[in-house]
């Protein structure tokens, strides 16, 4: 049957069951829906058509979505204006139809009609097997893991070390499980990085709507890409919402944890707010803290010496004043390309020390706010939100992995990795030449050497352009000594300032430090690890440190691109999978085996060496000192889903009661 006819039939198969999608939560009244719609994103309305229909004419000719050109949302779909208009007029429709109560919607997809919708909506083939991530990501499948309540034993608990995002969603797991927990916070509120990070101009660099927990999605975002304090805003409500204040134990920092043999448990030493130190117990540790935790402070002779205000981005002062100041900003990562373009209209000048160039990627929503009209649709619209989100699940991640690949036949190795890497390359280094105008003598200090994607993607809001100010200096000398008021570079030039910002990032690679966490025999992660070299079981568990489990662990950082809250999903998941089996079989403990740990660290390690990553002569925190990748995962977001979607308890040593 042509698509356009089928499309026009009466509507007698849509969904009435629409669980928790509120049609009048806005209070959005039916005749404001055609403005509405007007601005709706019509590849995921499309979706939503199809969803709710179980007609996937929707995604057949005419209708099927156009090929993408470039980053954004791709609103229009590509469709002729008359098209687009039906398909607007046909989802008023059905919206109308479900508030009568006069239409029912189909069935949920099934996983694999999942994947053939998506595939037809992005106009390109998403990996097979993905359908069961993709419903737990729609919302038709939970990805919560229900405890047999009747063998939590008294006096079962579980320590989590952090309540930032990984500690907020064990928090709301366990306590979902009926597990006794305890969350350790070190800073009087949660929310973790979007609690410490304050500095002008701080936000997420991955889309909001993807960027938030599969199980609290927002309608009401406010920018397409977040600041920083509605994502504070947003850590605090989630928490709220699940009652996780009783729980949590602020103003208390973990100084180290034993595993205790005798009892099979773990000997927790904390420090509270007044000093004092105290021990807890727990059958089981989950570390929440993740990459982004501690401040990396930069060697610099004479730092100590600076007679004005000395900040770091991750620990800033928000009574700074920088008016009409001569700042220098040292470092320029993702912290600096949000703050410099921040504060340079308030700055008398601003000076840049530069390392090494950064690529940064354009994208048409970095800067936009959500329309009111959008939020209505993501509120009111059965579904969208979710389908929306899955869009950007493979446009913003999976779709990026061939990038970061490298073909060993490919000709250019000098400047690219692939064919796709080599036009990334292009598209960007005429984007810079583009964005610093006649300032073509930045050229060089801007455009790296090194291909897109061998750092941490970073995104574009203004900063080339605030490189090429006149009140602006972008300097690419090393920084060889501070004085009281004056930052000297090793060629001997001499910079005048009154501020001086840290922008020199974290220390992703000495994960848990300076906590002491000492397991089976007394052996401390710090013996095992050393000082930059963690490696762990899927980025989670590690050998002799039984019932011990790492969220955002070694190795789990989706470099190619994606959401770090997925994959913090995925492993409490598996987290949430070892608990409920330890209990059914009565075990005490589990602890990875030491084969089963290096079969898997060779393997990663081998992947790894086919990436971008390993691309010689870059500097960056992925690798550590001996050149070893330790920050991300080669793999896609997809196959990391297969590898933490149930434990084998194989894999294990196990202890019984």
């Amino acid at each position: 049957m042509d698509g356009t006819r089928r499309a026009k039939q009466p509507m007698t198969d849509v969904h009435r069951d629409v669980g928790a999608y509120e049609y009048v939560a806005s209070g959005a009244r039916a005749e404001d829906l055609p403005a509405a719609l007007e601005h709706a994103n019509l590849p995921t309305l499309l979706l939503v058509l199809a969803h709710l229909t179980g007609e996937d004419a929707w995604l057949e000719p005419p209708f099927t979505p156009g090929p993408q050109r470039g980053p954004g949302d791709h609103d229009t779909a590509g469709l002729p204006d008359s098209l687009q208009s039906e398909v607007r007029e046909r989802a008023f429709e059905m919206l109308v139809g479900l508030r009568e109560g006069s239409l029912t919607p189909a069935p949920p997809p099934t996983p694999e009609r999942l994947e053939a919708l998506l595939s037809q909506s992005l106009g390109e083939q998403v990996p097979a097997g993905c359908g069961l991530l993709l419903a737990e990501e729609l919302g038709i499948q939970s990805r919560s893991v229900p405890l047999p309540r009747d063998k939590v034993a008294d006096g079962f608990s579980v320590v989590v070390i952090g309540a930032g995002v990984s500690g907020i969603l064990a928090g709301r797991e366990l306590s979902g499980a009926g597990v006794d927990f305890t969350i350790i916070e070190k800073n009087p509120a949660v929310g973790g990085t979007w609690f410490e990070n304050q500095y002008p101009g701080c936000g997420v660099d991955t889309p909001t709507h993807l960027y938030s927990f599969s199980f609290a999605q927002r309608a009401g975002w406010s920018r397409y890409f977040a600041k920083r304090d509605e994502l504070f805003e947003y850590t605090q409500q989630v928490a709220a919402e699940h009652a996780l204040g009783e729980h949590i134990r602020y103003g208390t920092e973990v100084l180290g944890a034993t595993w205790e043999e005798d009892s099979q448990r773990w000997r927790v030493e904390v420090r509270g707010a007044n000093g004092e130190r105290e021990e807890l117990w727990a059958n089981v540790l989950i570390s929440g803290v993740g990459f982004f935790n501690r401040p990396a402070y930069p060697k610099i002779p004479g730092l100590e010496t600076f007679a004005g205000p000395v900040v770091h981005t991750a620990r800033w002062d928000p009574e700074l004043d920088l008016r009409d100041k001569r700042v220098a900003v040292i470092g320029n990562g993702a912290s600096a390309m949000q703050l410099v373009p921040a504060i340079a209209d308030v700055t008398s000048h601003l000076t840049i020390f530069q390392r090494s160039p950064q690529w940064a990627l354009p994208h048409p929503n970095y800067m936009r706010d959500v329309s009111s009209q959008t939020r209505l649709l993501m509120a009111e619209v059965p579904h969208y939100l979710a389908w929306y989100r899955l869009r950007l699940l493979w446009n913003f991640g999976d779709r990026l992995h061939r990038h970061v690949q490298r073909d060993p036949e490919w000709p250019h190795q000098d400047r690219s990795i692939n064919a796709a890497n080599d036009r990334q390359r292009a598209f960007l280094t005429d984007y810079i030449r583009d964005e610093l105008g006649d300032r073509t003598d930045l050229l060089d200090k801007c455009v790296p050497v090194y291909p897109p994607y061998g750092k941490r993607p970073l995104l574009d809001n203004g900063w080339f352009r605030t490189v090429a100010r006149d009140d602006v200096d972008l300097i690419t000398d090393a920084v060889a000594e501070i004085r009281p008021d004056a930052v000297v570079t090793a060629a001997g030039d001499v910079f005048p300032v009154d501020v001086l910002v840290l922008a020199t990032g974290f220390q992703p690679q000495r994960m848990l430090a300076p906590m002491e966490i000492r397991g089976r025999s007394g052996t401390t992660l710090r013996d095992v690890w050393g000082d930059d070299d963690p490696r762990a079981y899927l980025g989670i568990t590690v050998p002799a440190f039984p019932n011990l489990f790492c969220l955002l662990g070694p190795n789990t950082f989706a470099g190619h691109g994606g959401s770090g809250i997925l994959t913090i999903e995925l492993e409490m998941r598996y987290v949430m999978e070892t608990l409920a089996q330890m209990l059914e079989r009565d075990l005490a403990s589990v602890e990875v085996r030491r084969d089963v740990h290096d079969a898997y660290n060779a393997e990663l390690d081998h992947a790894l060496e086919q990436t971008i990553w390993a691309y010689p002569g870059m500097t960056t925190y992925y690798r550590n000192s001996r050149g070893r990748i330790v920050v991300p995962m080669p793999w896609t977001n997809v196959d990391y889903w297969h590898r933490t979607r149930s434990p084998n308890l194989t894999e294990y040593v196990t202890v019984h009661r």
